[in-house]
């Protein structure tokens, strides 16, 4: 059986002999594409070497890049849906082309030194060509000549048109845009590209092959599927895109002044089919967090089976995300970590799963992992406390939640079907997500009323219309009135957020204040508890800012000039096209402090008095509260 591991590093010392500089995946959190949350593919952290800045590791590299994707999130459980995967890659930056880019591809899936796939069951894909661009026979030729050196019989290129036959067997197909053409865009780079598949028929089960024979009769094929055929069959292992065009609006191309390669093969469903595995659940990547999960519960069904793979599948994710920086929340990318960590924990739950069996999953995987990705072993403790904390937090109210599910299942009308009422119930006092309930309730075959998301969503947006009308009242800034000490601890708690910032790291944001005469109580987004040494140093910062005597300094300006120059706020959510921005600075012009906000204000910090911290704690999974006074 050949490892995970094995693959990874077969593919790039395998490239690396032909002269590529192997270099570290990118983050998940993606560097210069906001359009996503996460890295989904391994071209994301390389756009800017596709358009023409020069890499450091030269103009052919290659990597295994993590990449996270949940779009698909519903369907992790069957055979070959993953939130997390890993994307081997090589690039050519205006350097190589289509030719050794084939040629290479070729070697690396068919040599004994490499995968030792028999070629005879491998098959292509390539750009058959419309009014707009030619037919991609650059790509065919590069085919043609890789395919030759494996069998006698010459190609037959008059074989049904447009498909390519080697001994009678089609191997080269091409198909229109749809298929087999990239492009990020409207205008932009763009190109043909050329998928690889494996033929697996041999090894199909007898479910899909009921499938593949049904689509044989429905399309009154006589030859069988093609590649592109969504029966089963044929698994694509690997694309190489070519990026030779620069679109430049109304279906209209020109050529690009630098030819790129971008590649890309899947680790999971590689390995799955050189072992001659039905799922990419079957591989090494998966097989430990399953015996530490059929440890305690013993093999199950195929309900049970789904559990167990997307228990194992999220938690994997997780990790992941957390090593990059990630904490739980209700927000972007920490709600879908939030959303992923609780799917697990709750199918966990309905396994019967119990004690720290998270824990061992989590390091099982960073162990796993270590080697390949040495930022897990680094980030070992973070990954772990942030896991774990979500985990107590939200199995304080899971089992209550399932059991109030149960009850309200039991008490279903199935004319009407399960309400939306009651699952944002589940959501609002359990934490307990609606895509989970939506899950649970197809599991135990309950119907749910129609509109069922769109009736939930409409609850929530009652319930937050509700939650303004009750705290229309308040002033500005989050003070409970505008009595002198208040405004001293008003401008006491933009220090404190600068000082935390400074103390803890530039992911503290603020997520609640609420100012009175007597007390600050600042809500802040850390996911550890601070130690006395942080909180004596955050206190000693304030104080010292205090003793400066700084001035208070108010700007009126736009969103887009307080963001210039760094001001800390929710820009274009809540405030208008003019801000106020509060800046606290030294006489050397040395800023300590510069937020967003409707204030007010002390004209001086020497105005405020000692600060001193009262309390610090948890709130929710992600978010701490300290409050604090002024003597």
């Amino acid at each position: 059986m050949i490892t995970s591991k094995d693959v990874r590093t077969k593919y790039l010392e395998f490239f690396k002999s032909k002269g590529h500089t192997i270099i570290p995946s990118a983050s998940l959190i993606p560097q210069n594409d906001a359009s996503v949350l996460f890295t989904t593919a391994g071209m994301h952290p390389l756009v800017p070497y596709l358009l023409g800045e020069k890499h450091p590791g030269g103009t052919r590299i290659t990597d295994a890049q993590k990449c996270v994707r949940t779009t698909d999130i519903d369907d992790v459980g069957d055979n070959r849906h993953l939130t997390f995967f890993e994307m081997l890659g090589n690039w050519s930056f205006g350097d190589y082309f289509k030719k050794e880019a084939i040629a290479w591809s070729f070697e690396f899936l068919t040599s004994k030194e490499c995968l030792n796939i028999n070629p005879a069951h491998l098959y292509v894909s390539v750009f058959k060509g419309d009014t707009d661009v030619a037919k991609d026979e650059e790509a065919i030729e590069a085919w043609e000549k890789a395919f030759r050196s494996h069998v006698e019989n010459p190609i037959n290129a008059e074989f049904q048109e447009d498909i390519y036959s080697f001994g009678g067997v089609n191997k080269i197909f091409p198909f229109d845009r749809n298929k087999n053409w990239w492009q990020a865009g409207e205008t932009g780079p763009a190109g043909p590209d050329s998928e690889m598949f494996v033929d697996t028929e041999a090894e199909l089960p007898e479910e899909m092959r009921v499938k593949h024979s049904k689509w044989q009769a429905e399309n009154k094929s006589t030859e069988g599927c093609n590649i592109n055929c969504d029966c089963g069959r044929f698994v694509e292992i690997w694309n190489d895109v070519f990026m030779q065009y620069n679109g430049i609006g109304g279906g209209k191309y020109e050529p690009l002044k630098q030819t790129n390669v971008d590649t890309g093969m899947g680790l999971e469903r590689v390995v799955a089919f050189l072992n001659g595995q039905q799922s990419v659940f079957d591989t090494d990547l998966f097989s430990g967090a399953f015996n530490i999960i059929l440890e305690q519960i013993g093999a199950g069904g195929e309900v049970q089976e789904r559990k167990q793979r997307i228990v194992a599948d999220h938690l994997r994710s997780a990790v992941f995300i957390v090593s990059d920086g990630v904490i739980p929340s209700n927000k972007e990318r920490g709600y879908i970590l939030r959303r992923l960590l609780r799917r697990a924990l709750v199918h966990g739950k309905m396994l019967g799963l119990h004690g720290d069996w998270v824990r061992q999953i989590v390091e099982h995987y960073i162990q796993l992992y270590a080697s390949a990705y040495p930022e897990l072993e680094q980030n070992h403790a973070l990954i772990l406390s942030t896991i774990l904390e979500e985990e107590q937090k939200f199995a304080k109210t899971l089992e209550a939640g399932l059991k109030e599910l149960n009850s309200l299942m039991s008490a279903t009308d199935e004319s009407k079907g399960f309400s939306a009422a009651n699952a944002f119930l589940l959501f609002e006092s359990f934490g307990i997500p609606v895509e989970i309930t939506k899950e649970i309730l197809r599991t135990e075959n309950i119907k749910y009323e129609e509109n069922f998301i769109e009736n939930f969503e409409n609850e929530m947006n009652r319930h937050k219309d509700l939650s303004r009308t009750a705290s229309a009242g308040t002033f500005k800034g989050g003070l409970a009135d505008h009595d002198p000490r208040t405004i001293k601890m008003h401008t006491a708690t933009h220090l404190m957020q600068a000082a935390l910032r400074k103390v803890l790291g530039e992911h503290v944001f603020q997520k609640g204040s609420n100012v009175t005469s007597e007390r600050t109580r600042f809500d802040f987004t850390h996911n550890l508890k601070m130690t006395p040494e942080q909180i004596k140093e955050v206190e000693d910062l304030v104080n010292q800012a205090i003793q400066k005597a700084m001035p208070v300094k108010k700007d009126l300006l736009s969103q887009e000039e307080a963001r210039k120059l760094g001001a800390l706020g929710v820009f274009g959510e809540k405030y208008g096209d003019t801000v106020s921005i509060y800046t606290i600075a030294d006489n050397d012009g040395n800023i300590f402090s510069r937020e967003f906000c409707g204030g007010p204000h002390v004209e001086n910090t020497s105005e405020i008095g000692k600060f001193k911290i009262l309390k610090e704690e948890a709130v929710s999974a992600g978010v701490r509260r300290i409050k604090a006074t002024i003597e």
